[in-house]
C-alpha cells in the first residue's frame, strides 16, 4: 500500500503531511476544532447582541462638474472630465465649511451636550459616510446614528447645505467671469475693425476684384478651378490616346480570326461581326459533321455548305478591315485633340501665375480679418450665453432622494457577523489543530518507532483492550497478542532465549497490561509460562490475578528460601505467577544481585517462557538491571503520549546495558481517529461468536504451521506498507 500518512525524517525530524493526513488531523483534533468554533461563534453572538443598535439614513444626490472655466477663444474643445472630481467632493462635504452650519442649524452642541464645536464636528464626521453610485454621477450621503430620526435629519441637512454652497459658489464665479469676458470681447472687436480697414486698403490699391470680401472664398479659386478642369481633360485625352495606341499595336499583330475572338477583350463590339460569327461557326460545324458521316467533299450538300461558309468568311474579313481603319482614324483624331488641350493647359497655367502673384498679399490680409472676426463672434456668443445662464436657476448638485427614517438597524449586521464568525471559527479551529499537530512531537506512527529504535513493530494494540484472562474465549482483543506472540517466536534466536522483560519509557504506557495479556496468550498456546512481577516499586500483576502480594520475589531475593513455595498457580492453564512481595526498606540494588541471576537461570530451565514485569526504564535503574539479565526485551510505546526524542533515550538506556531488543509494541492506538491502524486491527470484524468457525487464520495458526515446517512470513501478519 502506498504511503499516504505523515512520515518523519530521522535526520531532520521534518513532518511531511499528505492529503489523507489532513483529514486524520482534523478527526484527531475535532473536539478542539469544535471548541474553538463554538467559542468564536458564541463570542460573536454575544458581542453582536450587546452592541447598541444604530440606524442609517441616506440622501442620493446628482453632482455635476461646473465646467465654467470660460475659455473664450477655445470653447470648441468641449467639457473636460476630471477623474478626481468625485473624490474632491467627498472631501468637501466632510469639511468644516459644510458641517459647521449643519451643527448650528440642528443645535447639535446642545443636543449632544458638548461645549466645543470641534468636538461636535469630529463626532458628526465619524457618523458620516459618503459613497459613489458606480458608473453614475450619483453619490450617497449616509449618516449612522443611534437615533433613527436624527440620522435622517442630519443626512438631509448636510445635503441641503452642500447644495447651497455649490450654487452660491457657481453664481459668484459666473459674476466675476462675465466682467472679464466683456473686457476681452471689446478688445477683440477693436482688433477686427483694424484688420478690416487694412484688407480694404490692399484690395483698392491692387485693383483686386472680390465678389464677397466677407467670405472665406479665395478670389483665385475660379482660375484654379479652370486650371484643374483643363488638367483633368488633358489627362483623360492622354489616357485615351495611350489606350488606342496599345489596341492598334495589338490588332496589327493579330490575324482576322484572333481579332474576331478578342473583340470583347478590346471592348470593340461590332453588331455585324456579332451577327455573322455564329452563322460562320455553324457552317464549320455542319461541314465537319457531314464529312465525318461519310459524305465526300464533292457531294452537292457539302459544296453548297462550303460556298456559304466562304461568303460568311469574306464578310467577316471585310468587317475586320473596316474595324482596323476605324481604330486608326480614332487614334488620329484623339492625338490632334490632345495637342489642342495641351496648348490650352499651358495658357491656363500662365494666366494662373499672373493672378496668384497679384492676389497673394490681399488673401493673407483677408484671412487674418476673417479669423479675427470668427473669434469675435465666438466670444460674443459665449458672453450672451453666460449672461443668460446667470439669470437661470443653477443645479450643480440635485437631490433625487431624501433621507427617510430607517425601520431596521444598520448595525450590528447579525447575519454578516455570524457568517464571518462561522468562517473565522472554522479557520481558527482548523489552523490551531494543525499548529498543535505540527508542534506535537509524540509518537504517532510505526515509522516514528522504527526510525528511533531501529527495531520492527511487532504488534499494534488498540485502545481499551480487555484483560484476556477475564475476557470470553472469542474476545477479538486476543488476536493482536497472538500476532505479537508469533513475531516474538520468529525474532528470538533460539528456543532457549525464553526470558523476556517488557519495558516502557514512561509511566502509564500499558506495559503491565501488555505483559499480562502476552503471557496469557503464550499459556493458551501450550507454553509453560511464568509471570514475575519485578516492578517492586509499583507492583500491579497481583491485582490482575486477584491474589495477595504479601510474599513473592523480594522474599526470594532477601531470604534464603526456595522458589517453589512462592509460586502461585493461576486459574489459567500453563500460567504461573510470582508476585513482587513487600518492598523492604533497604531495597537498593536488590535486583542487581546473584540471587536474581540464580532466579533467572532456574526459571529458564523450568518454564517455556518467563516474563519479567519491570518499572519504566527512564529514571529507575531496576528496568536496566532486568533488561541486562534476560534474553529478550520488548518495548511498549503508547500512541500519542510521549515525544519521539524519548525513544532515543530508551534505546540508549537499553543499549548501554547490553539488552537485546526483540521488537516494539505500539499500544493504545485510537482507530476511531487514526484510520490507518484499522489495517492492523481488521481482525475485529472477523472475530465474533457467529463467525468464529469461519474466521481467518490467526497468529496461533501461523505458529502451528511453522512447527509443521510451513514457511510463514511474520511481517505479513503484523505489518503493512505505510
Amino acid at each position: 500500500m502506498q504511503q499516504h500518512h505523515s512520515t518523519t525524517s530521522a535526520e531532520t525530524g521534518e513532518i511531511k503531511l499528505h492529503l489523507l493526513d489532513y483529514w486524520r488531523v482534523i478527526r484527531v483534533r475535532l473536539p478542539l476544532i469544535i471548541l474553538v468554533f463554538l467559542l468564536v461563534v458564541i463570542t460573536a453572538g454575544v458581542s453582536t447582541y450587546l452592541t447598541p443598535r444604530q440606524y442609517m439614513s441616506s440622501v442620493t444626490m446628482q453632482v455635476k462638474e461646473d465646467n465654467n472655466n470660460m475659455q473664450i477663444f477655445s470653447g470648441q474643445n468641449g467639457p473636460r472630465y476630471d477623474p478626481r472630481f468625485s473624490t474632491t467632493q467627498f472631501q468637501i462635504i466632510q469639511r468644516k465649511e459644510i458641517l459647521y452650519p449643519v451643527i448650528d442649524a440642528m443645535k447639535l452642541m446642545q443636543k449632544w451636550d458638548l461645549r466645543a464645536r470641534d468636538v461636535a464636528y469630529m463626532k458628526l464626521r465619524s457618523m458620516l459616510t459618503i459613497s459613489e453610485v458606480r458608473n453614475t454621477d450619483l453619490i450617497q450621503i449616509s449618516v449612522l446614528d443611534k437615533d433613527r430620526q436624527e440620522a435622517a435629519d442630519l443626512a438631509n441637512t448636510i445635503a441641503l447645505e452642500y447644495q447651497k454652497k455649490r450654487i452660491d459658489e457657481q453664481q459668484s464665479w459666473v459674476a466675476r467671469s462675465l466682467v472679464q469676458l466683456e473686457d476681452e470681447v471689446q478688445k477683440q472687436r477693436r482688433k477686427v475693425e483694424e484688420l478690416r480697414d487694412s484688407m480694404t486698403k490692399i484690395r483698392v490699391e491692387g485693383k483686386i476684384y472680390d465678389l464677397n470680401p466677407e467670405s472665406v472664398e479665395d478670389p483665385r479659386q475660379a482660375e484654379e478651378a479652370i486650371l484643374q478642369n483643363v488638367e483633368s481633360q488633358v489627362n483623360d485625352s492622354r489616357i485615351r490616346v495611350a489606350t488606342l495606341k496599345s489596341k492598334q499595336q495589338q490588332i496589327q499583330a493579330m490575324t482576322d480570326e484572333q481579332i474576331t475572338r478578342s473583340l470583347k477583350t478590346f471592348e470593340m463590339d461590332d453588331a455585324t461581326i456579332t451577327q455573322i460569327l455564329p452563322l460562320y461557326e455553324a457552317c464549320v460545324s455542319e461541314e465537319a459533321h457531314m464529312l465525318n458521316s461519310g459524305l465526300g467533299p464533292n457531294h452537292p450538300n457539302v459544296q453548297s455548305l462550303q460556298a456559304k461558309k466562304r461568303v460568311y468568311a469574306q464578310q467577316l474579313s471585310d468587317q475586320i478591315a473596316i474595324l482596323r481603319k476605324s481604330l486608326a482614324a480614332n487614334l488620329e483624331i484623339s492625338e490632334k485633340s490632345l495637342e489642342a488641350m495641351e496648348q490650352k493647359l499651358g495658357d491656363a497655367r500662365t494666366h494662373q501665375m499672373d493672378a496668384k502673384s497679384k492676389a497673394l498679399h490681399y488673401q493673407e490680409a483677408k484671412n487674418e480679418y476673417l479669423k479675427a472676426k470668427r473669434i469675435l463672434e465666438s466670444a460674443e456668443s459665449r458672453y450672451s450665453t453666460e449672461a443668460m445662464q446667470r439669470t437661470m436657476p443653477q443645479s450643480p448638485a440635485a437631490i433625487w432622494e431624501k433621507a427617510e427614517v430607517s425601520d431596521f438597524p444598520a448595525k450590528p449586521r447579525v447575519a454578516q457577523n455570524m457568517i464571518i464568525a462561522v468562517a473565522v471559527g472554522l479557520a481558527l479551529g482548523v489552523g490551531l489543530a494543525f499548529l498543535i499537530e505540527y508542534l506535537d512531537t509524540s509518537v504517532k506512527t510505526m515509522q516514528d518507532i522504527e526510525a528511533a529504535l531501529g527495531v520492527p513493530v511487532l504488534a499494534v494494540i488498540p485502545r481499551d483492550v480487555a484483560i484476556l484472562k477475564d475476557a470470553p474465549p472469542d474476545c477479538p482483543d486476543a488476536e493482536g497478542y497472538r500476532i505479537m506472540r508469533t513475531n516474538i517466536e520468529f525474532n528470538r534466536k533460539s528456543p532457549d532465549a525464553n526470558t523476556l522483560t517488557v519495558v516502557s519509557g514512561g509511566v502509564g504506557e500499558g506495559k503491565s497490561t501488555t505483559l499480562n495479556n502476552l503471557a496469557f496468550t503464550f499459556a493458551k498456546g501450550g507454553y509453560r509460562t511464568l509471570i514475575v512481577d519485578a516492578d517492586l516499586r509499583r507492583p500491579s500483576q497481583h491485582r490482575f490475578f486477584g491474589v495477595s502480594n504479601e510474599r513473592g520475589l523480594t522474599d526470594f531475593l532477601t531470604n534464603d528460601i526456595p522458589l517453589e513455595p512462592l509460586l502461585i498457580q493461576t486459574d489459567v492453564e500453563n500460567l504461573t505467577f510470582l508476585p513482587s512481595g513487600r518492598l523492604p526498606i533497604d531495597a537498593a540494588g536488590i535486583l542487581n544481585s546473584q540471587r536474581m541471576i540464580d532466579l533467572i537461570q532456574q526459571v529458564r530451565g523450568t518454564f517455556d517462557m518467563v516474563f519479567f514485569d519491570s518499572p519504566p526504564i527512564l529514571g529507575v535503574s531496576d528496568a536496566s538491571v532486568i533488561a541486562s539479565s534476560v534474553d529478550l526485551t520488548l518495548v511498549v510505546v503508547q500512541h500519542r503520549r510521549f515525544p519521539r526524542a524519548m525513544l532515543q533515550r530508551v534505546k540508549q538506556g537499553l543499549t548501554n546495558v547490553g539488552a537485546r531488543i526483540v521488537g516494539c509494541v505500539l499500544n493504545n492506538t485510537d482507530i476511531r481517529h487514526d484510520e490507518y491502524y484499522e489495517y492492523y486491527t481488521s481482525y475485529y470484524q472477523y472475530y465474533s461468536p457467529m463467525q468464529s468457525t469461519n474466521r481467518k487464520p490467526s497468529a496461533e495458526d501461523a505458529v502451528d504451521n511453522k512447527e509443521k515446517g510451513k514457511k510463514v512470513n511474520p511481517a505479513r501478519e503484523t505489518r503493512g506498507d505505510y
